[in-house]
């Protein structure tokens, strides 16, 4: 039988576990499973859109959802994996007149700040942009869409995002080269995660 003295201490312990907020958890982004995509739309000289997405990429990620200003975010893409669903296209928009794939084979994105709005699910994520061997700030509007238990025994988070940035910012001339409805790009962004 416990005394008033412990059980007035388990009680007290029991407390400050059911006190002690979630600790952040790491991710994997989920591209074998084919749960992320990067995205983007650019004007085809003002009379529609060119819509297309890089197939090859990895990243990761940090959440917390006690602590979202903690959240952190790194991906890596291989910018020859860059699908326009038109192969002389994709082929133009890698060589040197735009990408220069064979000369930058990667972009990275490696966040710096995620601001919180007024519902914590959704806020703005801070960050580097390299692209075309140049690094700029971009803002990212980011939503959390979901996270819990998968059916294959592990937990996942899931978000998405958009951003609109201006090639020329990284030294790729697209109105030069396309006219100036081409002048902005806008990325689009939705992964899985699988905590580690």
């Amino acid at each position: 039988m416990m005394t008033p003295l412990r059980t007035g201490l388990a009680a007290f312990a029991l407390s400050a576990v059911a006190a002690t907020p979630a600790l952040a958890a790491d991710y994997k982004i989920d591209t074998e499973g084919a749960h992320a995509f990067i995205q983007f739309k650019v004007s085809h000289l003002g009379y529609s859109y060119e819509l297309g997405q890089f197939r090859d990429f990895d990243g990761s990620f940090t959440y917390d959802p006690d602590d979202v200003k903690a959240s952190k975010v790194n991906v890596t893409v291989q910018t020859d994996s860059l699908d326009t669903n038109h192969a002389e296209r994709d082929k133009h928009l890698k060589s040197a007149e735009f990408l220069d794939v064979s000369k930058y084979p990667t972009a990275t994105f490696e966040s710096t700040q995620f601001v919180p709005g007024d519902d914590k699910n959704e806020g703005e994520l801070k960050g580097n942009l390299t692209l075309h061997g140049v690094t700029k700030p971009v803002t990212f509007e980011v939503d959390r869409i979901g996270g819990g238990d998968d059916p294959w025994g592990g937990y996942r988070q899931g978000f998405e995002g958009e951003t609109t940035i201006q090639p020329a910012d990284f030294g790729i001339d697209m109105v030069k080269k396309l006219g100036p409805a081409s002048e902005n790009v806008e990325l689009y962004i939705t992964f899985e995660g699988i905590r580690q």
